[in-house]
């Protein structure tokens, strides 16, 4: 065998390995490409399509802390017990919250599918006056005596609520909702303490229909269960609510009525909006109800100072106005002035500021005069109270 012949069978046989081995290699697939969430923005800011799906997703909410001074009067004050000499101090009402809220969003054949919710937790300190400290026999005591019961002003959890739950497919809406007498209308004003003068009732269960015809009209009809024990219906007869409203450059004009079907009682608000300028806007709502029934008192107590689900003013009559002022991008001033036919009067007047985007103080000054012709729904002591509010709220 010569140098030759060796060479060429050595290349034969390497060339015959390498053939083997490559039959038995492993081949790795191709990465599957990644899918990334999509952007929706369809129904606003901060939407994005949950994956493999067309629904639209946003997820947002606040953490907020408000600290209280005053009297309980402005609803803002708190006293407990002293813990060494068992007098009654003020102190400080304190609150931190923590708001969740998921907004969903879908086009169909019959219109958008949404649906809204918020959940709510809170961590604070009763607000108002502790309770008196009660003997064995059930009246006042020494809250120094080891005998007595003492309820105090104390601050814990107070546990989880949820304010919106709600779904809608087009006009139509189903669920945990505010009440149509409230939301329809807008509230009372941009101020914390917005129910001096109380304007209806809140929490609910709808079945809701609102209709948009797009030129600026817009109108609601809401059969509601109400809440409460003089607010939820005691029948299969639903409390009914009805709105108009007419939009328009310059401001709107809206109009709500209710029926109680409890005390078959009626209550409607009329609310007129105007803006001036481009950095002011006011507005002005008037109330009436009938109370013919409401002193005749639900299932353990009567309806206090003839108020019910939606009439809560005194009185049949109740008047709300104000306003905000923008002073530049970051700074506002809002106001808000209420009264009824029972010589309540409220008055609640705060600076906003946004720290940063996201990031806001308001500080807030409030004051109320209990009418002495009415029932002390208040809870005021005194005839006139003055308190103060200041809040930290971070959006996103």
């Amino acid at each position: 065998m010569n140098i030759k012949s060796l060479l060429l069978g050595s290349a034969a046989a390497l060339v015959a390995v390498s053939g083997a081995r490559a039959a038995d290699a492993v081949v790795v697939a191709e990465p599957e490409p990644a899918e990334y969430v999509r952007i929706c923005d369809v129904y606003g800011a901060g939407y994005f399509y949950i994956p493999g799906t067309e629904i639209c997703l946003r997820v947002g909410g606040y953490v907020r802390y408000d600290i209280g001074v005053g009297d309980v009067g402005a609803f803002t004050g708190a006293t407990n017990w002293d813990h060494e000499d068992g007098d009654e101090e003020d102190t400080y009402w304190k609150r931190a919250r923590f708001s969740f809220k998921t907004w969903t969003g879908q086009e169909t054949e019959l219109g958008t599918l949404k649906t809204y919710t918020e959940t709510r937790f809170n961590f604070q300190n009763t607000q108002g006056r502790a309770t008196s400290a009660i003997d064995d026999g059930g009246t006042p005591a020494d809250p120094t005596d080891d005998t007595v019961l003492l309820f105090t002003n104390d601050a814990d959890n107070t546990g989880v609520s949820l304010n919106f739950a709600w779904i809608q497919l087009g006009g139509l809406r189903v669920g945990k909702d505010e009440s149509a007498f409230d939301t329809f209308i807008g509230y009372a004003g941009n101020v914390i303490n917005d129910t001096l003068v109380p304007f209806g009732g809140f929490d609910t269960n709808v079945v809701q229909y609102y209709f948009d015809a797009g030129n600026g009209f817009s109108a609601v009809v809401s059969l509601e269960q109400g809440a409460g024990e003089i607010g939820t219906i005691d029948s299969y007869v639903p409390h009914v609510v009805g709105g108009v409203k007419w939009t328009q450059g310059w401001g709107a004009i809206t109009g709500v009525i209710a029926y109680d079907s409890n005390y078959e009682e009626v209550a409607g608000k009329v609310r007129l909006d105007v803006t001036p300028m481009e950095n002011l806007s006011l507005f002005i709502m008037a109330g009436y109800g009938t109370d013919d029934n409401l002193s005749d008192g639900g299932f353990a107590i009567p309806a206090p100072g003839g108020r019910g689900f939606y009439k809560q003013w005194g009185g049949n009559w109740a008047v709300w106005g104000g306003g905000t002022y923008t002073f530049n991008e970051k700074t506002s001033f809002n106001l808000q002035v209420s009264t009824d036919e029972e010589e309540n009067i409220g008055v609640a007047a705060n600076i906003a500021y946004d720290v940063v985007p996201g990031m806001t103080i308001t500080a807030e000054v409030d004051y109320l005069h209990f009418g002495e012709e009415g029932f002390n729904w208040t809870g005021a002591e005194d005839e006139d109270s003055l308190g103060g509010i200041l809040r930290f709220q971070r959006s996103f």
